[in-house]
């Protein structure tokens, strides 16, 4: 009977990793804690030019895609308003991904290293279990 992965490794290590993976890389993802500030008024971007400092707000970046939404409406085949409806889209999704903030929740330090002995550790049987056995040398020599 072949093991984990059609190697001859454990069914069982296979397992036991792959749940300790599973429960410490949840318990490390459920830790952090996602912010953002973002909102109609928010600064997405900015630039430098002639001295001065330039923002672009979320508010600004919905003015080209209502005007590319009209031009879809009023002429689906016109490039213009897909190229500005998609590229405020993609602009928003960009600023939007730019502005989240990460950090983690705060914890004991036994708490950490249950969360990073489950994830490591796990993840170092999962992947034992998908070795060959057979290639070992069970005397030792070499």
């Amino acid at each position: 009977m072949r093991g984990a992965g059609g190697s001859s490794g454990g069914i069982g290590q296979f397992f036991i990793g792959f749940i300790m993976m599973c429960s410490g890389f949840y318990m490390l993802l459920n830790a952090i804690r996602v912010t953002s500030n973002l909102g109609m008024g928010a600064r997405l971007y900015g630039f430098s030019a002639f001295g001065n400092n330039f923002g672009i707000t979320t508010g600004m970046i919905m003015i080209p895609f209502i005007f590319g939404v009209g031009f879809i409406f009023y002429n689906s085949r016109n490039p213009i308003g897909w190229l500005l409806a998609v590229g405020s889209l993609v602009s928003m999704v960009f600023g939007v991904i730019s502005t989240i903030q990460f950090s983690f929740r705060t914890m004991t330090g036994f708490d950490l290293i249950v969360i990073l002995v489950l994830a490591a550790g796990g993840l170092g049987l999962f992947l034992n279990s998908l070795r060959s056995f057979d290639d070992v040398d069970p005397d030792g020599a070499g």
